[in-house]
């Protein structure tokens, strides 16, 4: 435990920063769970739905700093690839 003020402050906001970051990554992956179920469903158009939520979701996090730009854009690129090819068949 901090001994200084300012120390305990240091701890109470990143232990806060913590917790909103680890809200928003379970969001994310929530939602790619969910693409990931419509795709194995062959819905394609509830695919693509979740699929522009999840960009959106993905973007800000890496925005943020919560995730790191090129896996963002991995993340993104996969998740397309998948819904792309499931729109073709």
């Amino acid at each position: 435990m901090p001994i200084k003020k300012s120390a305990f402050k240091a701890l109470t906001q990143s232990n806060k920063k913590q917790q909103l970051n680890k809200k928003v990554k379970s969001d994310l992956s929530a939602l790619v769970r969910k693409v990931r179920k419509s795709v194995d469903a062959k819905d394609s158009a509830k695919a693509a739905d979740w699929l522009k939520q999840t960009v959106k979701k993905i973007d800000r996090a890496a925005q943020k700093g919560i995730i790191k730009k090129n896996t963002a854009a991995r993340k993104k690129s996969r998740l397309s690839k998948v819904v792309n090819n499931l729109a073709k068949k």
